[in-house]
Order: C-alpha cells, then sequence, then structure tokens
C-alpha cells in the first residue's frame, strides 16, 4: 500500500469546529483550514505593499492550509477547554506536536523534509505563525459574527473576547489594515454583494 496521507487529511471534512456550542451553519476544519490561509496570504501581502514587510506570502498560505492539520488526530477542542488551565494548554500543544510528526511520518521518506517546513509548527519562521495566527483569529471572529447574526447568542461571549484579541494586535497594522478594507463585505447579503459599487469602479 502506498502512503495514506492525503486520505487522512481528506477526514478534515468530518472535524467538527465549535463543538461544543450550538451552531448555525456548522464549520468543519477543512473548509476553516482555506479561510485561514487566504486570510493569511493577504496579510502576508498587506505587510510586503504597504509597511515594507519582506514575507514569503506563499509560504505563509501554504503553511496556514496545514495549521490545523493535526486535529484529524486529536479532533478539535474548543479554546475554552484548550486554555482552561496551563497544564491543559500545555499538554495539549504536545499532543498537537506528536500529531503533526506522526501525520509527517506518513509521507514517502523524499517528502517528508519538505512537508515539515509547513506542518510542523515549531519549524516556522516566527513571522509566518505570527500571521497565521493573527488570521485564525480574525477567521473565528468571523464566524462568531456570522452565528450572531443569525441571531444565535451562544456566539456572543466569544464574540466579544476575540474582538478584545483582535484589537490586541497593535503591533500588525495589517490585521487593522484587513478588518477596516474587508470586514464591512461580510455583512452584506449576496444581492448586496452584486450590486455593490466601490469608489474604484
Amino acid at each position: 500500500m502506498g502512503s495514506p496521507f492525503f486520505a487522512y487529511l481528506s477526514k478534515l471534512r468530518w472535524v467538527i469546529r465549535w463543538g461544543m456550542k450550538r451552531n448555525v451553519v456548522q464549520e468543519n476544519v477543512m473548509e476553516h483550514s482555506w479561510e485561514v490561509a487566504t486570510i493569511a496570504h493577504a496579510l502576508a501581502l498587506i505587510r510586503n505593499r504597504l509597511y515594507d514587510g519582506q514575507v514569503d506570502a506563499n509560504a505563509v498560505a501554504a503553511a496556514a492550509l496545514y495549521h490545523d492539520v493535526s486535529e484529524v488526530i486529536t479532533g478539535d477542542l474548543p479554546s475554552p477547554v484548550k486554555y482552561h488551565s496551563d497544564a491543559i494548554r500545555d499538554a495539549y500543544k504536545s499532543i498537537e506536536a506528536k500529531a503533526e510528526q506522526e501525520l509527517v511520518a506518513l509521507l514517502p521518506e523524499p517528502l517528508q523534509a519538505s512537508f515539515s517546513a509547513y506542518m510542523l509548527e515549531h519549524a516556522l519562521p516566527a513571522e509566518h505563525r505570527q500571521l497565521i495566527k493573527a488570521a485564525d483569529t480574525i477567521a473565528a471572529y468571523l464566524k462568531c459574527q456570522a452565528e450572531i447574526a443569525a441571531g444565535n447568542h451562544e456566539f456572543s461571549s466569544a464574540g466579544k473576547d476575540i474582538e478584545r484579541r483582535l484589537q490586541a494586535y497593535d503591533e500588525l497594522p495589517e490585521v487593522a489594515y484587513f478588518l477596516k478594507e474587508f470586514l464591512p463585505g461580510y455583512r452584506l447579503t449576496l444581492d448586496e454583494l452584486m450590486l455593490h459599487k466601490t469608489d474604484r469602479a
């Protein structure tokens, strides 16, 4: 038998996020990873174009695609549980790291080093980790806002907490830029998006 690596990754569509909350629309890890990758890619490009950054935006996007890949083994642990105590947080981080290593080991040996550069969190440049974490936080905020807009107050406290975290990203002007430039569009319906005219048009 060949490598089961990508067969494992295909199961990410069945790993449901926000499992301890009632969801109007469920979100799985596969779709979440795509959203984080696109936002992280945008943050890197914004940093490069507007704030004199020198980030490899493509590498950031690739790493972001794999940022939650360990959850195909561990499942998604809700943040209130994951960060309930230092002991639980540290134990879960250790489990995540071992799961990442086990997944890399499923690859053919000639590919393992190349994939490790994107899949093993400790192997990522600090700047890449920072942007991916910021993108992950933005994606969580967007999810909370969508649930609240649908009348689901289960996400109210989480939304406020995540908003505070976003406001604390003072050292990342690209986060503020993304929110100012793109957040309003998320509040529009499809019909409004189709009719939306920008100053650039």
